[in-house]
């Protein structure tokens, strides 16, 4: 929070006001005292030159309190002043400074009691009372220093936890948003392949039976579909608030694979599956969501990139050892018609694969195939 200019100036004006009439009530009580022709013009000058040093103390805070000190020593007219002087230090700089500054101040009031002796006050306790003063000036402008560094500091602190709290709510908006679009990805791109592959046949084989006609048509309807339904689920999921049903739809996981093998063969991609897991059912819920949506991006890349070739899917592993997961497909003789892919599908694989505490790699092979292969954690 920022101060306020116009308040700061008219506090200092005030104050400046306060210690101007202290001056003036103080060179009343000298001149009814009765201190003498001779001393009071002395003290009026020193009192008035007080008082037009006293704004300097905001420029050259020190200077101007070791002047209104020295000014202290030959007049009581300038120990409001001095006593403000050595205040404002204590209050804006550092412990050292207003200790230098106070020892002063008590050696001009101790030379005051000299040349200016109080009445009815010995001179020994006019100096105790000096050092009682300049110490208790010193100790409030230290302890007000330090309870404005301790507030700003509070201050400061409340700001960066405001700041680290939005970068936080920024990095788990991020992430959530990565994990969406990866979702998306794996879901909607398996669906469309499918479709893809099916309108290839259709557009490729005009001379096919009205069954087969009919059969892959079925296929690009149901496959279109469930695209429209999976991608509802995902915006469900963008739109939720903790209460939409579609928030908690169940996930695929390793017992699904069948299905997903079936479709893939329905869109005429000749697949070769050896799967060796004995009951996936026990296959923990993370490890087989991961190993369904690595599977389904190997068959959505050999559709795009390798249509008409025959795929190669093995999928091993137990409680204790682990689960691999070896999809190759041979490389087509010429690229295909379909755009290139961007990567990402690849790339979300290996980070999906990270975090679920496995390792993802891809490649060709020297005989000519696409590999991609997974190894993901199955504990015992």
């Amino acid at each position: 929070m920022k101060r306020d200019g116009s308040g700061c100036a008219s506090a200092r004006g005030i104050a400046i006001l306060t210690v101007v009439g202290t001056v003036f009530v103080t060179l009343t009580i000298i001149g009814r005292a009765g201190s003498g022709n001779t001393v009071l013009p002395l003290d009026i000058i020193v009192g008035v030159l007080a008082c037009t040093l006293l704004p300097l103390l905001l420029r050259w805070p020190i200077p101007a309190a070791v002047a209104l000190a020295i000014l202290a020593a030959f007049s009581p007219a300038a120990t409001p002043p001095s006593t403000i002087g050595t205040l404002h230090i204590a209050r804006e700089r550092p412990v050292a400074s207003a200790v230098g500054v106070g020892l002063v101040g008590l050696a001009a009031h101790a030379v005051q009691g000299l040349l200016r002796p109080a009445p009815g006050l010995s001179y020994e306790w006019w100096l105790v009372l000096a050092l009682v003063t300049h110490a208790a000036l010193v100790a409030w402008g230290a302890f007000a220093r330090a309870r404005r560094a301790l507030i700003e500091s509070l201050r400061e602190r409340a700001r960066r936890a405001e700041d680290e709290q939005a970068q936080r709510v920024a990095a788990a908006r991020a992430h959530e948003r990565t994990l969406i679009a990866r979702e998306m990805h794996d879901v909607l791109a398996h669906r469309l392949s499918l479709v893809a592959a099916s309108a290839g046949a259709l557009e490729y084989r005009p001379d096919s039976s009205p069954e087969q006609l009919a059969k892959v048509a079925g296929v690009v309807r149901a496959g279109v579909h469930q695209a429209l339904e999976e991608l509802r689920e995902v915006i469900g999921v963008l739109r939720a608030d903790g209460t939409d049903p579609a928030a908690d739809a169940p996930q695929p996981t390793l017992t699904d694979l069948p299905a997903l093998l079936d479709e893939s063969r329905a869109a005429g991609v000749a697949l070769d599956v050896d799967n060796w897991v004995a009951d996936p059912s026990s296959t923990p819920e993370g490890t087989g969501r991961s190993a369904y949506r690595i599977i389904q991006e190997g068959l959505t890349n050999a559709r795009k990139h390798a249509p008409g070739r025959p795929v190669h899917v093995q999928v091993d592993g137990g409680p204790g050892d682990g689960l691999l997961i070896d999809i190759r497909n041979p490389l087509p003789d010429q690229p295909p018609d379909s755009p290139p892919g961007s990567g990402t599908g690849l790339v979300g694989l290996a980070e999906r694969a990270q975090l679920a505490g496995g390792r993802l790699g891809h490649g060709v092979t020297p005989d000519g195939e696409f590999r991609l292969h997974a190894a993901l954690p199955w504990p015992g």
